[in-house]
């Protein structure tokens, strides 16, 4: 009968090698995911995306919306119609709240709303280019007056904004607001902007254009 010999060694267990760093971070990697998918929860990665999707629409539209608001000055061509544009913009708003009564508050609200964001739009384009511009075409006296002007602008909107938009009182406001508007247009149309535009070269309105659409459209 044969016998097994003895002292035999054991046959030796053969082993996979290691998975390299790099299979083995994407293999965990996998797992995670499966996991989030199994617990359907959406993954980190998944959030970020749709947040960061978000992000760049909303931008999109904000800018479209600027652009669009911006548009009918920019289509002016030039930056003294572009003005004259603006105002009788300006102009029509102070025509629709003068014809609401004391019982439509909520429309005084949303027209004061338009005409303080179209007067703000207006000024700061007219405060950072054109004054400085016509102070350097050697007329800062009218630069100035305007500018100080301005402020007025801004204190009727104040008042405006605080005073109960059922008063009687709201409309007389309003037409006071308008008549000095009225006359802070006619100084620029008639008196100042005319001169100041033919002593520029066709570059410099140009350039002044470019400027002011700039300005304006930051708080279109």
């Amino acid at each position: 009968m044969a016998t097994k010999a003895q002292g035999s060694t054991p046959k030796p267990r053969t082993r996979k090698p290691a998975a390299p760093k790099a299979a083995a971070e994407s293999k965990a990697a996998e797992n995670g995911a499966a996991t989030s998918e199994k617990s359907g929860k959406p993954s980190a990665a998944a959030v970020l995306g749709v947040a960061a999707v978000g992000v760049v629409a909303g931008l999109a539209a904000n800018l479209g919306r600027k652009a669009a608001v911006q548009a009918p000055s920019a289509m002016a061509g030039d930056w003294f119609d572009a003005i004259k544009a603006e105002h009788k913009a300006t102009l029509l708003l102070f025509d629709a709240m003068q014809k609401t009564t004391d019982k439509q508050k909520a429309k005084r609200s949303t027209l004061l709303m338009q005409l303080k964001h179209a007067l703000g739009k207006h000024a700061f384009m007219e405060e950072n280019v054109v004054y400085p511009a016509l102070r350097e075409a050697g007329d800062p006296e009218d630069a100035d007056k305007l500018n100080h002007e301005h402020g007025y602008v801004k204190q009727y909107l104040y008042e405006l904004t605080n005073l109960d938009k059922s008063s009687p009182l709201f409309l007389d406001k309003v037409a006071a607001f308008r008549k000095d508007i009225e006359k802070h247009i006619e100084e620029e149309e008639v008196e100042i902007f005319p001169g100041f535009h033919a002593k520029l070269s066709d570059e410099k309105n140009k350039a002044v254009t470019v400027a002011a659409n700039k300005e304006a459209f930051k708080l279109a």
